[in-house]
Parts: structure tokens; C-alpha cells; sequence
């Protein structure tokens, strides 16, 4: 496996282990109310959320595209 593929798969893992604790603290009580009262999630979720959806992002294609010499 050459180093883009290595990364790759590493930014994949990471970022859909950084979707699931977004979507995990979504379903949280203090997560509840405050999108409640601001109609939005809080910012630490919506970085967990994003930010794992940007790595999987650019995991998945390093993985895809990601051809060595």
C-alpha cells in the first residue's frame, strides 16, 4: 500500500469516527434545547459533523484516486 493510500484510509476512519460522535452528541439532552431555542445545532456538533464529512471526504478519494507511481 503506498503513502496515499495509507493516508487515505486513515482520513477515512477518522472522519467517520468524527460523523458518529457528531451525530451521537445531536441526540444529547443539552443538544436538544439548544437547537430548541436557536433552531440550529451548537457549534462544537457542527464541527464534529463537518469536519468528519470533510476527512471521509478527502479520505475516500485519496482512496479512490489516490494511484501510486
Amino acid at each position: 500500500m503506498n503513502m496515499k493510500r495509507g493516508v487515505g484510509l486513515a482520513l477515512l476512519v477518522i472522519g467517520a469516527v468524527l460523523v458518529y460522535f457528531g451525530l451521537q452528541s445531536t441526540e444529547s439532552l443539552s443538544e436538544r434545547v439548544v437547537e430548541g431555542v436557536t433552531g440550529r445545532y451548537s457549534d462544537g456538533t457542527m464541527t464534529y459533523l463537518i469536519g468528519g464529512a470533510a476527512a471521509a471526504a478527502v479520505g475516500l478519494a485519496l482512496l479512490v484516486f489516490g494511484k501510486g507511481r
